[in-house]
């Protein structure tokens, strides 16, 4: 017996020498109550498993054990998303929905957890929709199966969170429009806007659909989409009525819709906007000033872009009639040969003294004479620049200072690019923009192209401290350096600063040569 307890501890010493000894029983790991999650950003989230909307995972991650620290050791929060009060999560997302667009957001938030999920899925947060088409590489066709998979997923989308929808968009569908359309107007009674971007197929029946199942549907968009014949024809008649925003795109349709809009077939129109894309400029657009008054009397928004606007005969028993009273904005913009002349101005200005935005970038045939004419007497924004050549051109040399003697006291954005107004007659332009040294009204001011001084602009930028944009580029009589677009109040007082090393002036400036336009005080 003695053998034996000398034998185990002879035994016991070796295995103390060799380090061995009994195995140690592990200390026992609590329960990690969190699991870890990974994003389509490869972005880990650290995600509580604990509360009323957690829920657990089939493979846990094993947290590693670290020292012990101090106390004042930095603790880590897993479980803020899960202890969130619904309502503050809810104005988050609503937050985010407004700015970044409640897709692809809303769709990334629901995949955090089921409380995020819950949350995100609230209909409320689904108002304003944007779809692109990212399925399928760009130029390439539909699988059968994918245009299933994609009916499938945009018709649950629509059912389960759309239901408050109130503006939609979709962009770049060559497929699948008339689908999406009519389960929109199925299941969306809300649906006051529609934009149909760069699609195909956009069908009679799907516009109908819409019309007659949306009645709060009051703003249009089909901008650069593939209309079916006579499909914008029979929608106006169905609901123009209570229709307020149009926006179209030069097509073969679009002057039978301008002469359905003369004879009053969208009375509380507010807006309306015809365009054409750059390379297909030239486009002709025939248009009956006096009709298109009298049909559409609650006009705020005329914007004709791109297109030579040929207006036609003037309707003397219309022309005593009320114009556009209530226009607050008009562009004529065109990169092409313009037939917009002062004339044509006066017609559709008549009665718009509320005009605020007046642009007609291109319309060479505008004189400076006859937009001071105009009745609107608080002008904030007007664009009178030239975007393509004007070698062969015969533009002004005279009366931009007319200009802005007239809204000197409104005007926000002044765009004089190309033209060829006189060194001295852009001189006293500026110094009455200068107001005698205090103008908190200018914020945008192009020069680019134009024949203005080191000096005149100097003087203006030392009045003008609200100035945030301001276009130098090909500015002639200015040094090398300084011809270039300046943004924002720094940058602008570099150009300030800039201009004043390059004449050796701190103060003062030089004398504004005397016209018979010069303001008087």
């Amino acid at each position: 017996m003695a053998s034996r307890e000398q034998k185990a501890k002879k035994g016991t010493k070796r295995q103390r020498k060799k380090g061995g000894g009994a195995p140690r029983r592990r200390a026992s790991q609590p329960q990690e109550h969190f699991y870890i999650q990974h994003t389509d950003n490869d972005m880990m989230l650290i995600i509580s498993d604990q509360g009323d909307g957690g829920f657990s995972t089939t493979r846990r991650v094993r947290r590693m054990t670290e020292p012990a620290s101090s106390g004042n050791a930095p603790t880590t929060d897993s479980g803020w998303g899960e202890t969130m009060p619904l309502e503050i999560l809810h104005r988050v997302f609503q937050l985010l929905a407004e700015s970044e667009g409640a897709v692809p957001t809303l769709c990334r938030l629901s995949r955090v957890c089921r409380r995020w999920c819950q949350v995100a899925s609230s209909p409320s947060l689904w108002r304003r929709v944007s779809l692109g088409f990212c399925w399928v590489e760009p130029g390439k066709k539909i699988p059968p199966k994918t245009q299933t998979k994609v009916q499938d997923t945009v018709q649950k989308l629509i059912k389960d969170r759309l239901s408050l929808l109130s503006d939609f968009s979709l962009h770049h569908w060559k497929q699948q429009v008339p689908f999406v359309v009519k389960e929109l107007s199925l299941h969306c009674p809300q649906l006051s806007t529609l934009t149909l971007s760069h699609c195909h197929g956009v069908s009679l029946d799907a516009l109908l659909s819409v019309a007659q199942n949306c009645p709060q549907l009051v703003s249009l968009n089909l901008q650069n989409s593939q209309v079916e014949s006579s499909a914008l024809l029979r929608f106006l008649d169905e609901c123009g009525f209570r229709l307020q925003h149009l926006f179209l795109t030069l097509s073969n349709q679009t002057k039978a819709v301008m002469s359905r809009l003369a004879v009053g077939s969208c009375p509380e129109l507010r807006l309306l906007e015809v365009n054409t894309e750059i390379k297909q400029g030239g486009s002709d657009l025939p248009v009956c000033i006096e009709s298109l008054q009298v049909g559409c009397p609650k006009l705020e928004v005329l914007r004709l872009l791109n297109l030579v606007c040929s207006p036609k005969s003037l309707n003397r028993r219309l022309a005593d009639l009320p114009g556009f009273v209530d226009l607050q904005e008009l562009c004529l913009a065109t990169s092409t040969y313009s037939l917009v002349n002062d004339s044509t101005c006066k017609r559709l200005l008549r009665d718009s003294s509320k005009l605020k935005v007046l642009d007609l970038r291109g319309c060479l045939k505008v004189t400076p004479q006859g937009i001071c004419d105009l009745p609107c007497t608080d002008l904030e924004r007007l664009y009178l620049g030239m975007y393509w050549s004007t070698n062969n051109l015969a533009l002004p040399s005279a009366g931009s200072v007319l200009l802005v003697r007239r809204w000197q006291h409104s005007l926000r954005d002044l765009d004089l690019t190309s033209q060829r107004f006189s060194e001295d007659d852009l001189t006293q332009t500026l110094h009455v923009l200068s107001r005698g040294g205090s103008n908190d009204t200018l914020q945008s001011l192009n020069l680019a192209g134009t024949k203005a001084t080191s000096s005149a602009i100097r003087n203006l930028l030392r009045s003008c401290q609200s100035l945030t944009h301001l276009d130098l580029s090909m500015c002639r009589h200015l040094p090398r350096g300084m011809k270039r677009v300046y943004r924002g109040g720094p940058d602008i007082q570099q150009c300030l600063n800039g201009l004043s090393e390059e004449t050796g002036e701190e103060d003062g400036g030089e004398e504004v040569p005397q016209g018979p336009a010069e303001i008087n005080d």
